[in-house]
């Protein structure tokens, strides 16, 4: 059933639809990840650490919408659910308890990294496909990039 029919031809429309699915699990777990890091963050840079984990968290929230909004724009259902996200995994998971201001740290520069380094292929594999859906990919990496910089420095 198609309640939304997307004005790509079906190939181009596969090979988008997987980025912005792949890209919508992404998002959702460096958000999980951020956000279980502030929970249990402490150490001597703890407040500092902590804030720029919230500035993570509201921007792949946001993105997070933006590419889910975009699927369903070209008629295809995103899949955010906990089991979809859960089997997707394409960082290391965040270990349970307390957690150094450092090795949070660490652990979002691997995480972003990980993210950023996939987002770059899909905005090549979206450049012929739709490139108003590489504009998006472009921009949330972009993003992600500023803040995988501030955390690299954060660890200089």
């Amino acid at each position: 059933m198609y309640v939304v029919k997307s004005p790509l031809p079906d190939a181009d429309l596969k090979t988008v639809s997987e980025a912005l699915q792949g890209a919508l699990v992404d998002l959702v777990n460096v958000t999980l990840a951020a956000k279980q890091i502030h929970w249990n963050v402490v150490g001597p840079r703890f407040r500092s650490v902590h804030l720029q984990l919230d500035e993570v968290v509201d921007a792949t929230r946001q993105h997070t919408d933006d590419v889910a909004e975009r699927a369903s724009t070209l008629g295809v259902p995103p899949d955010g659910r906990a089991a979809t996200v859960a089997g997707a995994g394409s960082f290391a998971p965040v270990p349970d308890g307390w957690i150094k201001d450092s090795d949070g740290v660490g652990a979002m520069v691997e995480a972003l990294g990980s993210v950023i380094t996939r987002m770059r292929e899909r905005v090549e594999a979206t450049a012929e496909a739709d490139p108003v859906s590489q504009d998006l990919l472009i921009g949330i990496t972009a993003d992600l990039e500023k803040h995988h910089w501030m955390f690299q420095a954060e660890n200089g």
